[in-house]
């Protein structure tokens, strides 16, 4: 028979087991929240999110098809790695000249998908690649815990980027070395009065 340990121990070592969690879901809501503020703020997903995650996207992949496991589970996690590869050959092989034009529309709405589901999960693929463990010793709860607060985060900063004229200024973009969005708000000087 088993025994607990005792409830002195216990707490430190839950503590412990809770660390990781803490870390994979900072560092991917830290990651997304940016491309979904440019895409509210400017409407757009900014061009050098999309080629960062095309390189760690592809290096996981190559990864992910030597890696010692059955054929079976690699193969749906090697094809979602694609998706940014997806959108590079068709950003060659369909020229963006007219943003009506349905080629175009289709390449926009790859990118937005690439960056958008590709960056969380091509995350929890290089966490499971440094930490082989790590989605075997967590329970489905904490998978969905992880997951609903990255989604929540790229969706609150989706929003924050829509308003951003109602907390932050033209300046703010200009400093920071940002265009300035559509609609920015530009700062108030304080007038001087004449003597």
């Amino acid at each position: 028979m088993s025994q607990e340990p005792p409830a002195s121990t216990a707490a430190p070592e839950r503590q412990r087991r809770d660390v990781p969690v803490g870390v994979v879901m900072v560092g991917m809501s830290a990651i997304a929240w940016w491309p979904a503020f440019t895409l509210g703020a400017w409407g757009e997903i900014f061009f050098d999110n999309i080629p960062g995650l095309w390189a760690a996207s592809t290096a996981a992949f190559v990864f992910v098809l030597v890696e010692r496991r059955p054929v079976r589970g690699r193969l749906v996690r090697a094809l979602v790695l694609l998706i940014p590869t997806v959108w590079l050959v068709l950003s060659f092989a369909i020229p963006e000249q007219d943003p009506t034009d349905l080629g175009a529309i289709v390449v926009d709405l790859v990118a937005a998908l690439v960056v958008l589901a590709g960056i969380p999960f091509t995350l929890w693929v290089l966490v499971r690649i440094i930490w082989p463990d790590f989605a075997a010793e967590r329970r489905r709860r904490t998978i969905w815990l992880i997951t609903s607060v990255v989604l929540g985060v790229a969706v609150i900063s989706l929003l924050l980027g829509m308003n951003q004229s109602r907390f932050l200024t033209c300046e703010d973009f200009a400093i920071s070395g940002n265009s300035e969005p559509p609609g920015c708000t530009p700062e108030v000087t304080p007038t001087t009065a004449a003597p």
